[in-house]
């Protein structure tokens, strides 16, 4: 391994001033301890995330309400990461389509060196910051998306570079890190810095960095999409049903919003061609298919306001 001795000097100083790489000085005899023990002390640390992502509800809120303005104007949602952080931008995108039945365009995930980063390490790739941004201007970043980017350490060259070209193109730019300040929150409009403190086993930032990753990018997708009235009492409407497990969801999301039987619902299914969110203003208001879908368009897609649509409708229908 060929390495410029000033430079690995500079990254060892500005690695340990970060909270991800320190080691808790109660930690050292972790290889000595019972196994129960160990699984008290590490959930012990899990804990803790859950307060520290709290600690950023404002930063998330306000990436939030800016995700969605973009979204309402055909922007997409773009994660940028290396190592786990890329992985759980890529598996939050993933999982849209089937939860939310967004286009698969809509949320993106890119990870530094590509698909075969998703499953194996790639060497130096999150070091490329010219690959982060020439990732991002591969898939024709625009001022209408949201780049949110991704890195424990809150350093992370690809990152960096990524952000930078999306400011370039005027997009919203969002910065999840672990440390405070980091270089990534500077470099970005909303810093969302949620520090969880030294990991269980000091820099593996897969794990209590890489939770506090996983619950704010489900929080970033999923309350966006609830502002896109893609949920309704809580549910989701908009799911696709891609399997047995889904379709019988769908059914019983019906029954359980509308208190039709389980026969009902599937009749009513059918006739919206498999939409949740149709099926369910079917029978709520007693419309017709073409009406209904007519509905859910001028509502754009806002399950609540196509219902009164439908209502003042019927009501005007029933004064004529």
């Amino acid at each position: 391994m060929r390495v410029d001795p000033e430079r690995l000097d500079g990254l060892i100083q500005e690695l340990s001033g970060l909270t991800t790489e320190q080691t808790s000085p109660d930690r050292g005899d972790l290889d000595l301890l019972p196994t129960t023990e160990l699984v008290r002390l590490m959930n012990a640390q899990d804990q803790r995330v859950a307060s520290a992502v709290l600690d950023s509800a404002s930063a998330i809120a306000e990436a939030v309400d800016e995700i969605t303005a973009r979204f309402r104007r055909g922007g997409r949602l773009i994660y940028m990461g290396a190592g786990t952080a890329g992985r759980i931008g890529v598996l939050d995108a993933s999982e849209c389509p089937p939860t939310f039945g967004t286009d698969p365009s809509m949320v993106v995930g890119l990870i530094a060196g590509g698909e075969t980063a998703i499953r194996s390490a790639v060497e130096n790739a999150e070091d490329d910051d010219l690959a982060g941004a020439a990732d991002l201007r591969a898939i024709g970043v625009t001022a209408d998306d949201a780049v949110v980017g991704i890195s424990a350490s809150g350093r992370t060259p690809y990152v960096l570079g990524g952000l930078a070209a999306a400011h370039d193109a005027g997009a919203l730019t969002v910065a999840i890190s672990s440390n405070s300040p980091s270089a990534i929150g500077a470099a970005a409009d909303i810093a969302i810095d949620v520090v969880v403190g030294p990991e269980f086993l000091s820099g593996s930032t897969r794990l209590k960095a890489g939770t506090a990753q996983k619950l704010v990018v489900n929080m970033l997708t999923t309350l966006s999409m609830i502002r896109l009235g893609k949920s309704y009492q809580g549910v989701m409407v908009d799911l696709l049903a891609t399997n047995e497990k889904l379709r019988a969801r769908a059914v019983r999301t019906v029954t359980q919003l509308t208190g039709a039987t389980a026969s009902e619902a599937v009749s009513a299914l059918e006739v919206a061609g498999g939409s949740v969110k149709l099926a369910l203003l079917l029978v709520i208001t007693g419309t017709d298919a073409e009406s209904g879908a007519a509905a859910l368009r001028s509502a754009n897609g806002v399950l609540r306001d196509a219902i009164a649509i439908c209502r003042e409708q019927t009501a005007g229908d029933a004064a004529v």
